[in-house]
Order: C-alpha cells, then structure tokens, then sequence
C-alpha cells in the first residue's frame, strides 16, 4: 500500500509540470488559434538560459526564473510578430508547416552553437527531500509542483478575473466579433503567443533542475503536451489539469508496476491519444 500511493503521488508531481507546459500550448491553440510544433523549443530555450545563468553566472536557475520568462516571452512575441501573424488567415497547413520548420530551425540552431551534449545544472538542493510520514518526496520535484501549481493558478486568475483574460476568451470565441467591440485582436494574440512560450521556457528551466539541458529536450515533453490538450480538447485550459494529473500518474504506474516499466512509461502518452480518438469516434457515429 506504501508503494502505491508514493507511486500516485510521485506522478501528481510530476504532473505539474506536464500542466505547465500543456497550459501554454493550450493558451496558442485557444486564444491565438494555432498549433505551434514549435513549442518544445521554447522550453529548449529557457532550459539552456538557466543553464547558461547557473554555469557562467553562478545564479540559481529558480532566482533566474523571472528573467529568463520574461526574455523567451519577448522572444515569443518577436516570433509572433515577424510570422505567426501572416498565416492566421492561412489554411492549416501552412499554419503547421511554419511551426514546425520554426522548431526545427531553432533546434538546428542550438545543435550548432552548443553541441548536442546534456548540460547539467548542479544545486545546493538537487539531492534534497521531505519526509513525510513513510513518504518520501523529493525537494526539487516538490519544488517545481508549487511553483508550477502557482503559475497555473495565476494565469487562472488573469483569464477570469481581468480585462486582458476576458478580452483573451473573447476572441477564442469569435474574432470578429471582438473586433466589432472594439478589442484590439493583434494584440491580444501577440500577447496570448508570447505567454505561452514564456511558460514553456518556465518548464524548461525547472526541467534544467530535475533532468538536464539539450536541443531536443524539448520533444519528448511537447508531444506528452499534445497527448493532455487532445485529451482535455484543444484549446480547453481547465481540461489541461485533470488530464496532465491522469498521464502523469498513468506514467508512475507502469514504471512502478510494469516490468522494464522505464521504457515503456514514455508510450503512455500514445496510448492515451489512441484511446481519446476511439472514444471520440465511437461518440461520433452513435
């Protein structure tokens, strides 16, 4: 019984941090109205900066944190501006095309300037943990759970409880009409865009503590970010949470309880795309 549950809640934290970056690319298919195969590389980005503070600056990637969400939301915005915003009206191929040729040029890139070897960060607190009662958790996963729980909750409140957030859902729901309101709809996908990569980058920077900093880190959590919005429904940010929790706690279960369960663990996310599109489908033709 001691193993099950720290199984469910070694996969309730890591949880937090699919939520995180699931958040952001639900926040671009919803407000902004694109897939963006670029995501991952924005996570990419923030987990080299934290790299990069901690090995030449010596400046811990969670005091770093602020900063460097800040300079990938500017660099989001940047993107937005000098692309995203040309094929909005374009049919969805040349929408998907673009992110994707924008995250394989941003990976390219990091292949060329930094190698493709792991960057490790090293803390004080890496190897900290909480025991409570005959569970034991660890520091820097406890860590980025509430950090991740308190941006989530954040970004919560700025969609529900302010202008911006209510001009945001406007218009996901109808960009004309938000137009004829008088919202400035540029600019509210330009910020909505820039958001998303700034969490993404968050999650990069607490993945540079947990895992490790590489050009393609970014991948592996980006498709297990396509995997909760499928299965919460694209562009729905409150389905994001239940399903970041059912992959999460799905993926500590078989690499608990499966044999070789390691390796298996990272086709969960397959597994439960394929079961959402049956679903769905059996749903459709009743």
């Amino acid at each position: 019984m001691d193993l099950f549950v720290q199984t469910l809640v070694n996969g309730l934290l890591q949880s937090g941090l699919y939520a995180l970056v699931a958040s952001g690319l639900a926040l671009a298919v919803g407000v902004v109205g694109i897939v963006n195969f670029a995501h991952g590389e924005y996570l990419m980005i923030g987990a080299f900066l934290a790299w990069a503070g901690s090995a030449f600056l010596g400046v811990d990637p969670l005091l770093s944190l602020p900063v460097i969400a800040v300079a990938v939301f500017a660099i989001g915005a940047l993107t937005y501006r000098v692309s995203i915003r040309h094929v909005l009206l374009a049919p969805e191929l040349n929408q998907m095309l673009l992110t994707f040729g924008l995250g394989i040029l941003l990976q390219n890139l990091a292949l060329m300037l930094l190698g493709g070897n792991t960057r490790t960060v090293t803390t004080p607190y890496q190897a900290s943990s909480l025991q409570l009662g005959d569970l034991s958790v660890g520091g820097p996963k406890a860590l980025a759970f509430g950090l991740a729980a308190l941006l989530l909750g954040a970004l919560y409140v700025v969609l529900y409880r302010t202008t911006l957030g209510r001009q945001m859902r406007a218009v996901a729901q109808n960009r004309r009409g938000a137009q004829l309101i008088g919202i400035n709809v540029d600019r509210v996908y330009l910020i909505a865009f820039g958001v998303s990569c700034g969490l993404a980058a968050v999650a990069g920077v607490l993945v540079s503590v947990l895992l490790f900093a590489s050009p393609t880190v970014g991948l592996v959590f980006a498709l297990k970010a396509f995997a909760i919005i499928v299965m919460a429904g694209l562009g729905n940010l409150t389905g994001v949470l239940w399903a970041s929790v059912l992959l999460g706690v799905s993926e500590a279960l078989v690499q608990t309880y499966v044999p070789g369960g390691g390796g298996w663990s990272d086709a969960v996310f397959f597994l439960m795309i394929f079961g959402t599109l049956v679903l769905r489908s059996f749903r459709g033709a009743k």
